[in-house]
């Protein structure tokens, strides 16, 4: 596997106009709101396109791969029960509360609902998750250099951190989501070919389905474990995924996803650099559209590489590698089949695909960080009244802080055979117990700051002590949990996340009510209009067709999205 002369000179105009992008832009970032918002003047559809982009990083395009192959196509709930409900509901009842309130992040809007404490709380676990995030983008694309193109792992993290930091420097947040809705036509184009091309040499979706069957009745599953989504989640020890119907619904279906997409200020600070408040609610529905097909561009690979390598001969044919420890390399899915497939020109394109998923997901986090550590850490406890221009300037420093941490999580990513479950077990610590701090702040006026911060700190300790007295099969104590013994052996290591994130919302959401029953409110209802649901002037609903409003186009989403579920149910 090697690329040719046209595969370089194709990921070097990319760069040339990723880069450019920034340098152009960068005339226009005269204030930090245009550096860190984009002075919420980004039309809808961009806004849309980025903030399924910003989802769409490399830990997303190798994970999910990666899942589809380790767990099959129950790897499809991340998207049609673990995505596309949240992002309805951000749409239509969220983003009214994120845009009105003219919050600059997702802490200031804690703060206006509850107090300092809980902001800051807030701001330093989210600092701290999207430094993981960004680690694991930067680990998926060394890999990703080190089996294409054979560089050093060490020097492929150097090289992948100092093109995200020239661009987001140069641009800010609309450098950044410019390039997130090239890098999703990118993406597509990327990786079409390759799923028509594992099909066609694996027999057709038939094809596929059997030999798939043969790799269930081998590990004990019945015969469509790998190929049907709900119809073995009766039981843990039924499907590959080791999730029961009840983890995946409250774990994935409602704790996992409303938390990620409902509170994560990564997604959510692309809608709310739209340029209206319709733009804003519009943007998670619009993105909502092409989320619900990508299983079919990111999982249907992982699942054919699953079925070639169970009936490889040594002979040249596709065959995934196997870990030190025995166990497939389930991250090496989208590489391997890159390199198989693809012949000089095509491999340049997919790789350049690839690169733009990770170049997304880590400018993504990158630009969250320094908004959330500007706005929310250094402008609050450090300098409160310091001129617009510093917080520029330390927002831009902020930036290479921030790489430079992420370059030390990346390490930790190579623990694991498949990172969306690293990348999942770090939601559950931070997005979970959020989530239920947002619920009941947005839905119940007594819920008081006292209560919201004890809650998730409760929450969180509750994932901690959940993740350090359980085990995933087949694992030892240390960073996969066991650290306090093991009193519960789970499945596989999703199963776990899937649980730690029951733990923490439930932690946190009893504390929370408890502790705001037996404190005072400090703010009254005049304090919280505009932030808790029932005190919130309505958006007008406008005189246009019933499905062109925010409302409408949740619904025929939500009907779509339930549709695929029973037609691969």
């Amino acid at each position: 596997m090697h690329l040719g002369p046209v595969d370089y000179l194709i990921l070097i105009v990319y760069f040339a106009f990723v880069l450019g992008i920034g340098w152009v832009l960068k005339r226009h970032q005269k204030t930090s709101d245009d550096f860190f918002l984009s002075g919420r003047s980004i039309p809808a559809w961009i806004a849309g396109l980025a903030f399924l982009s910003a989802n769409l990083g490399a830990q997303e395009m190798i994970g999910m791969a990666a899942s589809g192959a380790k767990y099959g196509i129950a790897t499809s709930h991340f998207y049609w029960v673990g995505a596309i409900p949240a992002m309805v509901f951000v749409g239509v009842f969220m983003m009214p509360f994120y845009y009105g309130s003219r919050a600059r992040s997702v802490p200031e809007y804690l703060k206006l609902r509850f107090d300092e404490k809980t902001r800051a709380f807030n701001a330093l676990s989210f600092a701290t998750m999207t430094l993981f995030s960004s680690g694991i983008s930067m680990y998926a694309l060394a890999r990703l250099f080190e089996a294409i193109l054979g560089w050093d792992f060490n020097i492929s993290i150097l090289v992948s951190a100092t093109i995200v930091l020239a661009y987001t420097l140069l641009g800010g947040l609309t450098s950044a989501i410019y390039n997130e809705v090239l890098q999703f036509f990118l993406i597509v184009l990327g990786f079409a070919p390759l799923v028509f091309l594992g099909l066609r040499d694996i027999g057709g979706w038939d094809g596929l389905v059997a030999r798939l069957t043969e790799v269930s009745v081998s590990r004990g599953f019945a015969p469509g474990a790998w190929t049907q989504s709900w119809a073995h989640l009766g039981s843990p020890q039924a499907n590959p995924m080791g999730v029961e119907w009840f983890g995946m619904a409250m774990g994935l279906g409602f704790v996992l996803s409303f938390g990620y997409w409902c509170t994560d200020f990564l997604v959510v600070q692309r809608a709310m650099a739209a340029d209206s408040m319709d733009a804003a609610r519009k943007t998670p529905l619009i993105a909502a559209m092409p989320k619900m097909l990508f299983p079919f561009l990111v999982i249907l690979p992982g699942m054919i590489a699953m079925g070639l390598t169970s009936q490889a001969m040594g002979d040249g044919s596709f065959a995934l590698p196997a870990k030190p420890d025995g166990t497939y390399d389930y991250d090496l899915v989208i590489p391997m089949m890159l390199g198989h497939y693809y012949p000089s020109g095509m491999l340049g394109l997919g790789l350049t695909a690839l690169m733009a998923s990770f170049m997304s997901g880590m400018a993504g986090n990158v630009t969250a960080f320094n908004t959330v550590f500007t706005y929310d850490l250094y402008q609050t406890y450090v300098a409160p009244d310091a001129s617009d221009a510093h917080y520029l300037a330390v927002g831009r420093v902020t930036t290479v802080v921030g790489i430079g941490l992420s370059v030390a999580t990346a390490y930790l990513a190579a623990q694991f055979n498949n990172i969306m479950d690293f990348l999942q077990l770090v939601f559950a610590f931070v997005n979970a117990p959020l989530f239920a701090t947002f619920l009941l702040g947005m839905f119940w006026r007594r819920a008081t700051g006292h209560g919201a911060f004890l809650g998730l700190l409760g929450g969180t300790l509750a994932a901690a002590l959940h993740h350090g007295v359980t085990l995933p099969a087949g694992a030892l104590a240390g960073i996969k949990g066991g650290w306090l013994g093991s009193l519960h052996l789970y499945p596989s290591e999703m199963a776990q996340n899937f649980w730690t994130a029951i733990w923490a919302w439930s932690a946190c959401f009893v504390l929370t009510i408890l502790i705001s029953l037996l404190t005072r409110r400090t703010k009254d209802d005049a304090a919280l209009t505009g932030l808790v649901y029932s005190l919130t002037p309505k958006p007008p609903r406008g005189h246009g067709s019933w499905w062109r409003t925010p409302e409408g186009l949740g619904v025929g989403v939500l009907l779509l999205a339930a549709g695929l579920n029973v037609l691969f149910w």
